[in-house]
């Protein structure tokens, strides 16, 4: 059976950002780069301080699209994302999305997406295309 999706519907999660996501994206992406590390080219840099890697921010949006809206076997297709605002260790995100379009023909989902930090920062905004599989029973 499948599941349907309509312009408006909408879901999120919320997640704190700790240094340690930024040790562990590293172990996964190799991305050393001073911004993440550095507490004096941090502050030298127009960010002032440490911050995620954009990866990190954008993780949240991957938790959303599997976890609640399309759901389970949800992969992107495509994805369009500014990143607006840093992101650093010890704020609170809250990835959302919004339905936008939903085919009737396929699994397919076109999607608002946005990262929002605790002062209601809009930290990256943007779409993501995404396709929907049926899983086993």
């Amino acid at each position: 059976m499948r599941r349907t999706w309509i312009p408006g519907d909408t879901a999120s999660l919320t997640r704190v950002v700790g240094a340690e996501d930024i040790e562990l994206f590293t172990a996964i992406s190799g991305d050393r780069n001073p911004l993440h590390y550095d507490e004096q080219a941090a502050r030298a840099s127009r960010f002032g301080e440490i911050v995620v890697q954009g990866g990190i921010t954008s993780a949240i949006l991957n938790a959303v699209v599997a976890e609640e809206l399309p759901g389970p076997g949800t992969v992107f297709l495509n994805v369009n994302w500014d990143f607006k605002a840093p992101v650093r260790p010890g704020d609170t995100i809250r990835g959302e999305v919004e339905v936008v379009e939903a085919r009737e023909d396929k699994p397919i989902t076109v999607l608002r997406t946005r990262v929002v930090r605790q002062d209601d920062t809009v930290v990256l905004d943007g779409t993501a295309v995404c396709y929907t599989m049926e899983l086993g029973p």
